[in-house]
Parts: structure tokens; C-alpha cells; sequence
């Protein structure tokens, strides 16, 4: 299974996504995706198997991607203050990957129906997502 974690600003989430992901399934392959050097090095220091930053990766990754996780500002152009380019959110989009969208309400994007959960929370939630497509 190739799974690719796609973050930005910090990488923050993104980090504690593969952190939780390589815990809770050791042998499980990740490619994190950056939209800049700090995302990707934060991913990578979390034990993502491999990373790249910036725009083309993005959209060459979407291409093999079995799994897609991040912020759901990924999927919007112009999100994240401005570091999702309309081509990255064009190739997550259209990816015939499975997306798992954490529904992270700021930036201008609000999800409504959504409660408003803790982060840590929420990473639980693409574990049990994840348990269920590798099971």
C-alpha cells in the first residue's frame, strides 16, 4: 500500500499523522509530500520512508497513491494560506487514491456537520480508517 501524507506551513499534522501511522503499522510504506522544506522535514523526522517538497511532487505522488491523507485544505486551491496551488488540489482531487480529509476548521474553511474535535482526536480517526482498508 502506498500511502502519501500531504501537509503544509509547519507540517504539523502531517507529522503527527505519520508518526501515528508508523506506530501503529510498522511495515506500512509512506511518502511524504511537503508544500515546503520545514512540512516535509518534520514528516520525515516522524518516520515517513521518504519525502519530497513542493508542487510536482505533489502531483506526481497522487499518480501512484493508493491512500491520501491530509488537512482538508489540500483539496481546496489558494488553502492553506495560499501554499495549495490549484494544480495540487486538481491532482489530489482527480488521484483515484482514497482521500482521508482531516476536517481542520480554520483557514476560511469551514466544514459544517463536522464537530469541532481535538487533533489528536482526529488522527485517531485516520488510524481506525487506515486499520480498515489494510484488514
Amino acid at each position: 500500500m502506498n500511502i502519501v501524507v500531504i501537509d503544509s506551513q509547519g507540517g504539523g499534522i502531517g507529522r503527527q499523522v505519520v508518526a501515528s501511522l508508523k506506530s501503529a503499522f510498522p511495515d506500512i510504506r509512506i511518502t511524504a509530500i511537503g508544500t515546503n522544506v520545514q512540512a516535509t522535514s518534520a514528516m520525515l523526522k516522524a518516520g515517513a520512508d521518504q519525502g519530497a517538497t513542493g508542487e510536482n511532487p505533489v502531483i506526481v505522488a497522487c499518480r501512484s497513491a493508493d491512500v491520501i491523507i491530509g488537512p482538508i485544505g489540500i483539496v481546496i486551491a489558494d488553502s492553506m494560506v495560499g501554499e495549495i496551488s490549484p494544480a495540487m488540489a486538481k491532482a489530489i482531487g482527480q488521484s483515484r487514491a482514497k482521500r482521508i480529509l482531516i476536517p481542520i476548521n480554520h483557514c476560511d474553511n469551514i466544514v459544517v456537520g463536522v464537530n469541532d474535535l481535538s487533533l489528536s482526536r482526529l488522527i485517531h480517526e485516520v488510524i481506525e480508517r487506515i486499520r480498515g482498508i489494510v484488514e
